[in-house]
């Protein structure tokens, strides 16, 4: 099975920690959704992990670096997924807006509050702001957000995702049909290859070569259009973050 949803839960009360994975592993078992799971028992265990959950979980209250203060390291670090704060405490929901938890939950956990914070998570990493790419393999249901999509090629009418943490999702579908869904960040530099240019290091000779150290090739007769579309995608960008300061 491809895992391509990261869910991380850190809590130092073991009992707690079992509970929320039960109500996690439920939630996307139902949606057909395949989620790998991560345990951390405290703040400073999951500063120094070096996986990037797309899902926290995390306890306020905790020995050592409570919730809010490993938020604020977790942020600095880079951390940019969907924060979701559990606590038994209400009041503490006021500090903790600089971090930009997407919720809180309240212990001990409310079964229909959890289902509707979860449900209302998947609807934001779908829409414009979180863009996500929804993948059907038979029975299984993948959401990969195009942020880790790093390039897709097809192979005999079947397209291979290469995502950014190593795993390759492959399934049944059209390349034309494929880049319909996703947004300008991606180019189609061959009849075969689709990339996402926030992955592109530098290109030349009709070779695209990639920050993970892989290449992929630019048809001759794309190669006009893809410098076209590598210099709007970088006027998008440094407008983007002339907009945020």
């Amino acid at each position: 099975m491809n895992v391509l949803i990261t869910i991380a839960l850190c809590d130092d009360d073991a009992a707690m920690l079992a509970a929320l994975a039960q109500e996690v592993r439920l939630f996307f078992d139902q949606k057909n959704i395949a989620a790998n799971l991560l345990f951390f028992p405290d703040g400073k265990t999951l500063l120094s992990s070096e996986q990037q959950p797309d899902i926290l979980f995390l306890d306020i209250q905790m020995k050592g670096l409570n919730g809010i203060e490993t938020a604020q390291k977790l942020r600095r670090q880079g951390f940019d997924g969907f924060l979701i704060f559990v606590t038994i405490l209400p009041e503490y929901v006021f500090s903790a807006f600089e971090v930009q938890p997407f919720d809180y939950l309240l212990k001990p956990l409310q079964k229909e509050n959890f289902k509707q914070t979860l449900n209302r998570l998947l609807k934001t990493m779908r829409d414009k702001n979180h863009p996500c790419l929804l993948v059907q393999r038979g029975t299984e249901r993948h959401i990969v957000p195009f942020s880790h999509i790093v390039y897709g090629e097809i192979i005999d009418r079947k397209i291979y995702l290469h995502l950014k943490d190593g795993v390759i999702l492959d399934y049944y579908d059209r390349l034309e049909d494929l880049i319909k869904l996703l947004d300008d960040r991606f180019f189609r530099c061959h009849r075969s290859y689709l990339l996402n240019l926030q992955y592109l290091k530098s290109y030349k000779a009709g070779e695209a070569y990639l920050l993970n150290g892989e290449a992929v090739p630019i048809s001759r007769l794309r190669e006009k259009a893809f410098s076209s579309a590598v210099i709007h995608y970088l006027k998008q960008e440094r407008g983007e973050q002339h907009d945020d300061i």
